[in-house]
């Protein structure tokens, strides 16, 4: 199995979510049975965060975004190391992947991240052109698979659902009050502060300049409030000027890139989602297995995975009214957040890494059987019902 992406990073930041995922997902594939390996069309990943630390194959190709080379260069791979199945996430990959696969013959899973609204002119064509040597394309949410069919151009009968997960041993477990202490001592967060908290990329995507403008807000009807952001990117000076202006001081706190995000987590009182567009935040599923209250916007992805009321509380994005006023009530009412954390921790045991592994396992071993026989058509004759959340596998 090759695991194809464009890269393994955004600029300036070190982990973002793919990478997570698949410092994850290829470890728990069963070895016996699954070789997986990782190739980056892009340059070599220099952070210290590196999959190699974790024992994983990964070949760079160390190309550009519109390369010819790189489909010589991908095929050399595919033939080297014997490749029966490709999983290919991302433009480049999906389509540089695509060619190679028509030209092996080899079967292919495209799998879409992005919740976007549209595609650029010359991807369209590649997808049109390629659409026909694609067995099946995964969707992180149904807002993500109505951009594969609409934009992507992909039959709907050809795209399911498949929700990624997370290590629930690592991020369900219960903590010790000392171990809690520790990490709010961590990030200074004293006795009597309330904090409220992000783990997320510093992207437009992620709606934080309305947080930042949410707290100014709740800072005043709440002085014991702290925020904290975790994470880089690029609108990190933006953003830090911003909680400047508002005159936010030690209220907003920049946390930087946290390498453990569950202990980070752990520190909070209450975990915030200002999202504008998501497909489904790898962030979300690790505060719903940690059973952390959560106030969210109303970004589609978001929406796939968390109930209102339930085990989390919904705000119109682009509101920072809203989502101020929605986190003085969750500070008011402990009660309420005990019991939106309950609910959050049962939905979270459905999000669980090793069950979508076991989900590409079946996937992959019933492309194998069929795909080349049907001329790529047998696996949607098939019952893929193991796919849907919550199946047994």
């Amino acid at each position: 199995m090759l695991q194809v992406c464009d890269h393994l990073g955004w600029e300036g930041s070190r982990m973002h979510g793919v990478k997570r995922l698949f410092s994850w997902m290829i470890p728990r594939f069963a070895p016996e049975r699954f070789n997986v390996s990782l190739v980056s069309l892009r340059r070599k990943d220099l952070s210290e965060e590196t999959l190699e630390a974790l024992g994983i194959d990964i070949t760079y190709l160390h190309r550009s975004k519109f390369d010819p080379l790189t489909l010589p260069a991908l095929l050399d791979v595919i033939d080297r190391k014997q490749i029966d199945i490709l999983h290919l996430h991302g433009y480049g990959a999906t389509t540089f992947g695509r060619i190679a696969a028509a030209m092996r013959r080899i079967p292919v899973v495209l799998h879409e991240h992005a919740n976007l609204t549209d595609t650029p002119w010359f991807q369209k064509v590649a997808d049109r052109l390629l659409e026909p040597f694609t067995d099946i394309a995964i969707a992180v949410s149904q807002s993500t698979a109505d951009f594969t069919v609409h934009a992507r151009r992909l039959p709907a009968s050809r795209v399911k659902v498949v929700y990624l997960g997370v290590p629930l041993e690592e991020f369900s477990r219960p903590r010790s009050e000392a171990e809690i202490a520790d990490a709010r001592r961590e990030l200074g967060i004293e006795a009597g502060d309330f904090a409220i908290g992000a783990v997320t990329r510093l992207h437009e995507s992620k709606g934080n300049s309305y947080l930042i403008d949410a707290a100014s807000q709740v800072v005043k009807e709440r002085p014991r409030a702290r925020f904290f952001l975790a994470g880089e990117g690029p609108l990190l000076p933006d953003l830090q000027a911003q909680a400047a202006r508002l005159g936010l001081g030690d209220r907003f706190v920049f946390a930087g890139f946290r390498r453990d995000v569950a202990r980070t987590l752990s520190a909070f009182d209450l975990s915030v989602f200002p999202s504008l567009w998501e497909g489904t935040p790898i962030t979300a599923f690790e505060a719903l297995a940690m059973g952390k209250p959560i106030v969210a916007t109303d970004a589609d992805g978001l929406l796939d995975i968390l109930t209102d009321t339930h085990d989390a509380v919904i705000v119109p994005k682009r509101n920072a009214g809203a989502l101020a006023g929605k986190i003085i009530w969750a500070i008011d009412n402990p009660a309420e957040r005990v019991r939106l954390g309950a609910a959050a921790r049962v939905t979270g045991r459905q999000y669980d890494i090793s069950a979508f592994v076991r989900k590409m396992e079946r996937l992959y071993t019933l492309l194998h059987q069929v795909s080349r026989a049907t001329r790529r058509r047998g696996v949607l004759a098939a019952d893929l019902s193991f796919l849907a959340t919550g199946e047994s596998v």
